[in-house]
């Protein structure tokens, strides 16, 4: 018999089983694309995916674990296509506007999307840290730039996340709608410390980015947004 490096052999079982598990990641994003995420079980999972029951639990506990992996993978994937325009943003304010609306525009295009995102939240408390990283960012510049505020940027940084993550709810369950959004966007600018006035400016500087310094990516979704024209809250 042939030699067999140890070290290859375990480096070959590492990519089988994420090659495993992005199999099962994707059967499940292609089952939540057609039926609702609550009705899928773990045998429609292996089903489409082509692997054995037990093969599942090796991967994951269970359905809400699985829920979060597909979400993770979906608003880090939405993220890495936010970077560029975030990074052309100087304004610590301007940039926290930003990254909301292009969520809630994502929410509000695909319903669906948000609701993932939410269960994510609820499956796995501890994910999605790096989009809290590049939050908690943004606020503690925004910190240094509004002294005296009175909130630290990690309270603030629990503001921002729990405001959004209780959009998602509701934009995934339809009880919001396009006209919300402005609105949206100046409560969490007021709750972090901005006055009603300066948060309309930011709004209204937004809305300029969007439509000239912003590639395609944001300037497209502003324009699949009804209502994309009112501006303020």
């Amino acid at each position: 018999m042939a030699n067999i490096n140890p070290a290859r052999r375990a480096e070959i079982g590492r990519e089988k089983r994420a090659r495993t598990r992005a199999e099962l990641v994707a059967a499940a994003n292609s089952l939540f694309a057609r039926q609702a995420v609550e009705s899928v079980t773990v045998d429609d999972v292996v089903r489409e995916a082509g692997v054995a029951k037990g093969t599942f639990y090796v991967h994951f506990d269970g359905l809400d674990g699985l829920t979060a992996a597909v979400a993770e993978e979906l608003v880090q994937s939405f993220d890495e296509m936010l970077q560029s325009d975030r990074l052309s943003l100087d304004d610590p304010a301007l940039r926290i506007a930003f990254g909301c609306s292009s969520f809630i525009d994502k929410a509000l295009i695909d319903p669906r999307w948000a609701s993932l995102v939410a269960r994510m939240a609820a499956a796995d408390p501890k994910g999605g840290e790096l989009l809290r990283s590049r939050i908690f960012e943004d606020l503690q510049q925004f910190s240094k730039s509004l002294p005296g505020s009175g909130a630290s940027a990690e309270l603030n940084l629990e503001i921002v996340v729990g405001i959004m993550l209780q959009l998602m709810r509701a934009l995934g369950e339809r009880r919001l709608s396009s006209l919300d959004r402005d609105a949206a966007i100046s409560a969490i600018l007021r709750a972090i410390g901005l006055n009603a006035r300066d948060a309309k400016s930011v709004l209204a500087r937004l809305s300029t980015s969007a439509d000239g310094a912003m590639p395609d990516g944001p300037r497209q979704r502003k324009s699949q947004r009804p209502g994309a024209a009112r501006s303020g809250a």
